[in-house]
């Protein structure tokens, strides 16, 4: 009996582990992402490639914008509630554009974050994986799974 009644509460235990791990590996894509492409060229003057894809090979390029898509959308899948769905697919973002407009603010001034062009874009960015964490709780709801 004691071990069917630890078997739920070990399986939200991985089921949290892998929300908080995709959690983190997005945080660090969109981070990457935000590096301006002048930035990966000074930092990998040896590739080729630096401006385009920063750090990746050509070939990883795809898979990197894709997991960028696709992961707020697990994200949101692997949550229960909805406002729980949405505070954690943007989450990673918030953290990304967060770092990247304080690395901004050394370089152009204390003003940058408020400028009409870039609130356009931040929030567009925000807007973008609120609604892809959206359908990954809409999808689960669906399918109706866990």
């Amino acid at each position: 009996m004691l071990q069917s009644s630890t078997a739920p509460i070990k399986l939200e235990r991985y089921w949290t582990i892998l929300l908080i791990s995709l959690i983190i590996v997005e945080t660090i894509l969109v981070t990457m992402a935000l590096i301006p492409s002048q930035l990966w060229t000074r930092l990998l003057p040896q590739s080729a490639s630096a401006a385009q894809n920063g750090p990746f090979p050509p070939v990883l390029a795809p898979v990197i914008t894709t997991l960028i898509y696709l992961l707020p959308t697990v994200i949101g899948w692997l949550c229960q509630h909805w406002q729980r769905a949405l505070l954690l697919a943007t989450l990673p973002a918030w953290i990304g554009l967060g770092l990247f407009v304080i690395a901004a603010t050394f370089k152009v001034g204390a003003f940058y974050l408020v400028s009409p062009d870039h609130v356009t874009a931040n929030v567009s960015v925000l807007e973008l994986f609120v609604a892809l964490g959206g359908i990954g709780w809409l999808a689960r709801q669906f399918f109706k799974l866990r």
